[in-house]
C-alpha cells in the first residue's frame, strides 16, 4: 500500500474526513513550530547578548507558553480525532469486507477464504489503528513543518539551510531500504496469523466432533507451532523496527550536529548573530523530527497496511452477475434442474453430477445419495446461491416460457423461500422475536399470537417455551445459545411454519435429533403438505423419505484436475 493509499480514501468516508482535518492540524503545527523557535530564539538572545531583565522578557516569555499551549492543544485534538476515525474506519473497512465476503458467495468462502476473512476482519483490521494514529500524521507533519521550518532556515541561515537539505535525502533512503524488508515481514506474519486463525476455527467448529472419538488434542501440536511461527515473525519485525529506529536517530543527530558546528564557529568569528544562531538550532531537529518519527512508526503500521492490502483484494474482487426480472409466483411455478454438475472445490469430483430434478407446486420432494455425494450443494444451486459449473436452473411459470433462475432478482425469489439448513441460524433475541419478528405481513404487522401459538403446539415448542421462567420473552444468544440442539430446532421448524413462502428447503432436518424430535419434524412437513407448500428435503432417514411424492438420487463423479466439464450431450453417460 502507498503511504496514503487512494483505495483507503475510497472506501472509508472516516479516513478522508480525519486526512483533511490532520492536514488542517499539520498546517497550525508548523506555524506553531516556527513561532515557537522565534521566540525562543530570541528570548534566549536577548538575555544572553543584550543582558535584558526579565521584566523585558516578560511578553516573549508570555507569549512563548501560549505559542506552546497552543501546540499541545493541536497534538491532543489530532490524538483524540486520530483514535475516533481509526475505530471509524476499521468499522467501514469490516462492514465492506464482510458484506463483499457474503455477495460472493458460499463457494468462495468454502474455497478457503472464510477463515482467511474472519481473521482479517478481526485481528487483521485492529492492527490498522497505529497507522491512523501514529504513522498518517506524522506523515503529513512531514509534508508540512519540515518544508515549512527548512524555508524559515533558509531565510535566516542559507549554509545552515544547505547543510539540511543536504542530508535530508539519507533519511528516507535509510526508511526505504529498512522498510521494504519489514514490509516482507509484515506480510509473511500476517499470512501465518491467518493460517493460525483457520486451524483454531476449524478445530472449534470440529470440537465435538473430536471430543467423541477422543482426538480433541490431536491438533494441539499443530497449533502450538504456528503460535510460535507467529510470534517468532513479529519478534522479528520488531527487532528491525528498533534498529531502524536507532540508525534513524544517529543519522539525525549527527546532521544537527553538522549545523551546531558550522553555527559555533560562525559565532566565534561574528560572522552570524546569536539570535539567528539560537533560532536555528531549535530549528534544526524540527525539520527531522516528522521525517524520523515517520521512520519510527512506519514499522507500527505495516501489519495494518498489509492487512489493509487484503481487504482492497476482498473489496476488488469482481462480484457474479445478479438477475434483475421479477420472480414468478412459486405457488404455481415448477423449479427445474437439467444436467446440473458442480465440481466440488478441493477436490477432483463432480457433486452433483448430471442431475435432474422437477419441483412441482405442493410436492414434496426428497434427495437422497452417499455423504459428499452433493445433495446441500444441489440445495445451494437450488436457492441461487451457487451457480452450476454445467446445465441449467429455470424456473417455470404456470403461464408463459421458462425464466432462468440466473436472471432472477434474488432478493425477489428469496422473498419467496424458507430455508432450514443442517444448523439453524438463529438471531440473537427473544424467542417470540426470533420466531416472529422476521415474518411480517404486507402490513408490517408481525405473527399474532394466536397462530404462533398453533404452529409451536404442532412442532412442540410450546413445551420448551411453558418450562422456561420468562417463557417467550426468554432471551437466546447467538446461533439460539440457552437451548439445546433439539429445541433450536423446534425454533427453527416453528418459524418455517409461519413464513408465507410457497417453497420450504429443509437440509437434513432430523440431523442430531432424537426420536421424539425426529417426530415433530415429520408432523411439520405433514402440516407443510397440507398448506399447499412446496417441500424440498435433504433426507437420510426412511421414515422422512417416506413422505416424499419423490425421491431424487444426487450421485458424484470423480473427473481428472485438468478435465474439461462434461458437455450436455454426456450427461446421460454421469447419471
Amino acid at each position: 500500500m502507498k503511504p496514503l493509499d487512494p483505495r483507503l480514501l475510497r472506501h472509508a468516508r472516516a479516513a478522508r474526513q480525519y486526512v483533511a482535518l490532520t492536514v488542517v492540524l499539520g498546517l497550525a503545527v508548523a506555524g506553531l513550530v516556527i513561532a515557537q523557535a522565534l521566540l525562543l530564539g530570541h528570548a534566549l538572545g536577548s538575555a544572553v547578548q543584550d543582558g535584558a531583565s526579565l521584566d523585558d522578557l516578560r511578553p516573549l516569555i508570555g507569549w512563548l507558553v501560549l505559542v506552546v499551549a497552543a501546540r499541545a492543544l493541536v497534538t491532543g485534538a489530532q490524538e483524540r480525532y486520530a483514535h475516533r476515525a481509526a475505530t471509524r474506519a476499521i468499522g467501514e473497512l469490516r462492514a465492506q469486507v464482510v458484506e463483499r465476503a457474503t455477495a460472493l458467495g458460499p463457494r468462495w468462502l468454502a474455497g478457503g477464504e472464510g477463515p482467511r476473512v474472519v481473521t482479517l476482519v478481526t485481528r487483521g483490521l485492529e492492527n490498522l489503528e497505529p497507522y491512523f494514529v501514529k504513522y498518517l500524521p506524522q506523515l503529513v507533519l512531514a509534508a508540512t513543518v519540515t518544508p515549512a521550518t527548512l524555508l524559515v532556515v533558509l531565510g535566516l541561515d542559507w549554509l545552515s539551510a544547505a547543510i539540511i537539505a543536504g542530508t535530508i535525502p539519507l533519511v528516507p533512503i535509510f526508511m526505504t531500504l529498512v522498510g521494504r524488508l519489514t514490509q516482507g515481514r509484515s506480510e509473511r506474519g500476517l499470512r501465518v496469523m491467518q493460517r493460525l486463525g483457520s486451524q483454531v476455527l476449524d478445530l472449534l467448529a470440529g470440537l465435538p466432533t473430536l471430543r467423541g472419538f477422543g482426538r480433541e488434542r490431536g491438533a494441539t501440536r499443530r497449533v502450538r507451532e504456528l503460535g510460535q511461527a507467529h510470534r517468532r515473525a513479529t519478534m522479528g519485525t520488531l527487532r528491525i523496527a528498533f534498529l531502524s529506529g536507532m540508525v534513524l536517530e544517529l543519522l539525525t543527530t549527527l546532521a544537527v550536529a553538522l549545523v551546531a558546528v558550522a553555527i559555533g564557529m560562525r559565532l566565534v568569528y561574528g560572522q552570524i548573530d546569536l539570535v539567528t544562531g539560537l533560532t536555528v538550532l531549535v530549528l534544526a531537529p524540527e525539520v527531522y523530527l516528522p521525517l524520523r518519527q515517520v521512520g519510527a512508526h512506519f514499522h507500527a503500521s505495516t501489519d495494518g497496511v498489509a492487512a489493509a492490502e487484503q481487504v482492497f483484494e476482498v473489496l476488488e474482487t469482481p462480484l457474479p452477475e445478479r438477475g434483475s426480472l421479477p420472480c414468478p409466483d412459486l405457488r404455481a411455478a415448477t423449479l427445474r434442474l437439467r444436467d446440473v454438475s458442480v465440481r466440488a472445490p478441493g477436490r477432483d469430483v463432480l457433486a452433483p453430477a448430471g442431475l435432474d430434478l422437477e419441483l412441482r407446486p405442493g410436492q414434496v420432494l426428497a434427495l437422497t445419495g452417499a455423504s459428499g455425494g452433493g445433495k446441500s450443494t444441489a440445495v445451494s444451486v437450488l436457492l441461487g446461491l451457487l451457480r452450476p459449473d454445467t446445465g441449467t436452473v429455470d424456473v417455470l411459470p404456470s403461464d408463459g416460457p421458462a425464466v432462468p433462475l440466473a436472471d432472477i432478482d434474488s432478493a425477489d425469489y428469496w422473498r419467496q423461500v424458507s430455508w432450514l439448513p443442517q444448523r439453524p441460524v438463529l438471531e440473537p433475541g427473544t424467542i417470540d422475536a426470533v420466531v416472529t419478528g422476521a415474518d411480517a405481513d404486507a402490513s408490517g404487522r408481525l405473527t399474532d399470537a394466536t397462530r404462533r401459538d398453533r404452529a409451536a403446539a404442532l412442532t412442540g415448542l410450546d413445551e420448551v417455551v411453558a418450562a422456561l421462567p420468562a417463557g417467550w420473552q426468554t432471551l437466546l444468544g447467538r446461533g439460539g445459545a440457552g437451548l439445546s440442539v433439539g429445541q433450536r430446532q423446534r425454533v427453527a421448524l416453528t418459524r418455517a411454519l409461519l413464513s408465507d413462502a410457497p417453497l420450504v428447503v429443509l437440509d437434513e432436518p432430523t440431523a442430531h435429533l432424537d426420536a421424539a424430535s425426529e417426530d415433530v419434524v415429520l408432523e411439520t412437513v405433514e402440516a407443510l403438505r397440507r398448506e399447499g407448500r412446496t417441500v424440498l428435503l435433504v433426507a437420510h432417514r426412511a421414515s422422512l423419505i417416506a413422505l416424499a411424492d419423490q425421491v431424487v438420487e444426487v450421485r458424484s463423479v470423480d473427473v481428472p484436475a485438468d478435465a474439461d466439464l462434461p458437455a450436455e450431450a454426456d450427461a446421460e453417460a454421469l447419471r
